[in-house]
């Protein structure tokens, strides 16, 4: 049985406050000539192009409607800034991770499911959203509308004059990287020294080798991270074995750099990528696979979250006409724009042209075989990224497993009591 929300203090969970200067003032009421205004406030500053064609496109064709988008600088701080002197827009376009989940704890979303264009949503991306609950609440809180895909990006022309066929098994991807190695060809370009790159080949592993729900499961007193990550953390390290020499040397762009230059064969990252890494070398022909951290083939999943979504606010007091940007939004073509615009999947169900760096992943897409990323549930304040790159650089698997768990139970110390609150009630 889901729980019914009931109001709470965000305050609390809400904080990062900014000066006054920086705040914008909210929308959502009807303007001096007679439209009703709906602001929409997202958090991807790379999307201003696309998001500006789209805010044009609307207003010229909607008389009743004035749609204002924003993306401002350091988003998500400015939204809980906002909600902290409730000052709501009436849409906000966030990622599908633990600032949605906080959200809805908050009462700060509105119960979009009465939103007849969720029918039109892949089921999978909708799960992965209701997934992030921190306990199961009644209603659907988010419209999933593009996510991304990661794994393995690998240099396909490269592939195709080696003769290199993709693994889909943990033994046949360490055979391939020997393989690989033995031609005198680096495998990974990793580019370790932006801590959060450690966190790529660490969810595309985690989602095959430990529960997906793993985090709800510690949080219920059920399962411990020491044992259901043992595994992810050793792979982590045999993967080390093939990369570039001090990888932590390196950061994102040169690991960007180096694989479109023909570096390395493969590399361990998401999709979002693509287009630092063309931006170097325009021409190359990039595919892509998913990890396969398990032995067993069907035990492999996509790494695949909702990486923008659309929510309603609960305080909007015009939403049905925050349905019709949403519509409008949804359309077909629209959906596409965005998708060429930004390399993304689409979380509708429907014919889109997808990149071709996407075509290892068709399957995984169509079938809804996909697993939220890991990091999703993780708070910010536990810094995993960096623990990461710590085991990477230590070694020492026993150390950070037992850190993991004790920074857990410190920083999820309120969810830990909400859940298992709740848990005991059921």
């Amino acid at each position: 049985m889901k729980r019914s929300r009931k109001k709470k203090a965000c305050c609390l969970l809400l904080a990062s406050m900014l000066p006054a200067s920086l705040l914008m003032s909210g929308c959502g009421s009807s303007g001096s000539d007679g439209k009703i205004e709906i602001e929409l406030v997202h958090y991807k500053p790379e999307a201003v192009d696309v998001f500006e064609e789209l805010e044009e496109k609307f207003n010229s064709t909607h008389d009743n409607i004035h749609l204002k988008i924003e993306a401002p600088n350091d988003a998500m701080t400015i939204l809980k800034t906002r909600f902290v002197r409730e000052d709501y827009p009436d849409i906000i376009g966030i990622g599908g991770d633990i600032n949605y989940s906080y959200f809805i704890d908050s009462d700060i979303l509105a119960d979009v499911s009465d939103y007849e264009g969720l029918s039109g949503i892949n089921q999978g991306y909708v799960d992965i959203l209701e997934g992030l609950e921190f306990v199961p609440t009644e209603g659907t809180f988010g419209i999933p509308y593009v996510a991304n895909a990661a794994g393995i990006l690998y240099n396909r022309q490269m592939f195709q004059e080696h003769g290199w066929e993709i693994p889909t098994t943990w033994e046949e991807l360490i055979t391939l990287c020997d393989t690989i190695q033995a031609e005198g060809i680096l495998p990974f370009y990793f580019g370790f020294k932006d801590t959060w790159t450690c966190l790529a080949p660490w969810n595309a592993l985690a989602v095959d080798l430990a529960p997906s729900d793993i985090c709800k499961q510690v949080n219920a007193g059920d399962a411990v991270f020491s044992e259901a990550y043992r595994e992810v953390a050793q792979k982590m390290l045999q993967l080390l074995e093939y990369g570039e020499e001090g990888p932590f040397a390196y950061d994102y762009n040169a690991a960007c750099t180096a694989f479109a230059n023909g570096e390395a064969a493969m590399y361990t990252i998401g999709s979002y990528a693509v287009p630092q890494i063309k931006s170097v070398n325009p021409d190359m022909d990039i595919d892509s696979f998913v990890m396969p951290g398990s032995s067993r083939q069907d035990g492999n999943t996509l790494n695949s979250g909702v990486d923008l979504q659309f929510c309603v606010t609960q305080a909007s007091p015009n939403k049905e006409a925050a349905y019709e940007v949403i519509d409008f939004l949804l359309e077909d073509e629209n959906v596409q724009m965005y998708l060429d615009d930004q390399n993304a999947v689409p979380c509708k169900s429907g014919s889109f042209t997808l990149a071709p760096n996407l075509d290892g992943m068709k399957d995984f897409i169509s079938s809804g075989n996909m697993t939220d990323y890991q990091d999703h549930y993780y708070p910010t304040e536990m810094a995993v990224d960096a623990q990461i790159q710590t085991l990477l650089i230590e070694k020492d698997v026993d150390a950070f497993l037992k850190k993991f768990d004790t920074d857990w139970k410190r920083y999820n110390r309120d969810i830990i009591r909400m859940v298992q609150e709740y848990e005991a009630g059921q």
